[in-house]
């Protein structure tokens, strides 16, 4: 069956889709996380290069598993529309929250903490990047 043919996913069977794609992204963040520092790369550029690294896999994922990708726009054009927002929602998000807590909590509760947080952003995010629209 074509993608013209499918029938539209509903929005909660997208919401399950991009809560298991964002599971897997953060795992290879958290890892990538992990590795970065266990090679002696300090907390924020691990977590910029971490991020990269799994936001090229949530792209890929989210756009050909978890949304109806828009075919009017070009591949190259919602990434760069969801790398943007991922940078920042969850990088920036990340970032700040390593920063401003990571002294007080730890570097490991700032980031997850982070994560967390920039979850629920990310879905309205990754949802325009790829399908061109917000809501519906």
């Amino acid at each position: 069956m074509s993608d013209a043919e499918r029938p539209p996913r509903s929005t909660g069977n997208k919401i399950v889709r991009f809560a298991i794609v964002g599971l897997a992204n953060t795992a290879i963040d958290l890892a990538s996380f992990f590795l970065l520092l266990k090679l002696g790369v300090s907390p924020l550029p691990a977590n910029i290069a971490a991020w990269f690294i799994a936001v090229t896999f949530s792209f890929a994922a989210n756009g050909f598993w978890s949304f109806e990708r828009n075919r009017a726009i070009r591949l190259h054009d919602a990434f760069l529309r969801f790398a943007s927002l991922g940078g920042l929602i969850s990088l920036g998000v990340s970032s700040l929250s390593i920063a401003l807590f990571a002294g007080i909590a730890g570097v490991w509760p700032a980031k997850i903490g982070g994560v967390v947080v920039a979850a629920v952003l990310n879905f309205l995010a990754a949802r325009w990047s790829i399908e061109g629209r917000l809501l519906k």
